[in-house]
């Protein structure tokens, strides 16, 4: 999360609105299943956030937050 906590202004503000909607519907119109994973991905402009749901725990687990060109890296 260390790139979440760089972030600054609008930027910040829009992606922790993004996370607060996944509390709500963790599969939102827009939201993408990543090939061969059982995570998802949704953006926030040009950032990426790549998460998990559990629906047996009812949980959202936030894997990554990064700009689109750094997130699918390892």
């Amino acid at each position: 999360m260390k790139a979440y906590r760089r972030l600054r202004g609008s930027v910040a503000d829009r992606i922790a609105a993004a996370i607060d909607g996944l509390g709500i519907d963790p599969r939102p119109t827009g939201s993408v299943r990543l090939a061969g994973r059982d995570d998802f991905r949704i953006r926030v402009g040009d950032y990426r956030i790549v998460y998990a749901v559990d629906d047996a725990k009812d949980l959202v687990l936030i894997a990554r937050i990064a700009h689109r060109r750094d997130v699918y890296r390892p």
